[in-house]
């Protein structure tokens, strides 16, 4: 699929939006790149393979995946959970109105 200036005149008017010549170039181009790249996964066979309602899906089972990846070598793309910011919380708390014991104290709402 394959968008036109026409075609991009057209969506500025139905979404009430102005674009110069130049614009509308730059947003043809990108938009007909996009579609390319929609095209590209298009062709990818992905028979068998059982789609995801979301990608924590894939996360499922975690501890056996990483036991299966270990005897497998595979390297699974996970970060490490390391703490990587100091702990500012006197620093963050000092505007605070109220703060006892490292937590925000705040009025009561429900009776």
């Amino acid at each position: 699929m394959s968008l036109t200036s026409h075609d991009i005149d057209r969506l500025a008017h139905l979404s009430r939006l102005q674009f110069d010549r130049h614009a509308a170039q730059r947003l043809l181009g990108q938009l007909n790149g996009f579609f390319e790249i929609v095209e590209q996964m298009r062709a990818v066979d992905t028979t068998g393979v059982v789609p995801m309602a979301h990608p924590v899906d894939a996360m499922q089972g975690l501890t056996k995946a990483i036991a299966d990846a270990d005897e497998l070598g595979i390297t699974l793309r996970l970060r490490e959970d390391v703490v990587n910011e100091p702990n500012q919380r006197e620093a963050n708390q000092r505007s605070a109105p109220a703060v006892e014991r490292g937590l925000f104290l705040v009025p009561k709402v429900i009776e």
